[in-house]
């Protein structure tokens, strides 16, 4: 299953979540201002940096929102 760990005010976190939306992509949504998920992005990744998307299927982690997004587009055969 995807997490996604993001911010409401993170134009980069709403651009991720936009196009999981759009292409009715399920994963967690993981927002950072509950202090549990903020603690859990930084023992994963090691930066306080949104978005951040695991995928705990493949043991594959990722920052950056083009990254994560070719990486769904990639994993669900979606198109460009």
């Amino acid at each position: 299953m995807l997490d996604l760990y993001y911010s409401e005010t993170c134009p980069y976190c709403r651009k991720v979540l936009s196009y999981l939306d759009a292409n009715k992509i399920e994963f967690n949504r993981k927002d950072i201002t509950d202090t549990k998920n903020y603690t859990k992005l930084i023992s994963l990744g090691g930066m306080a940096q949104v978005p951040f998307l695991t995928d705990d299927d493949n043991g594959k982690s990722m920052y950056e929102s083009d990254v994560i997004i070719d990486y769904i587009r990639t994993k669900y055969n979606l198109a460009i």
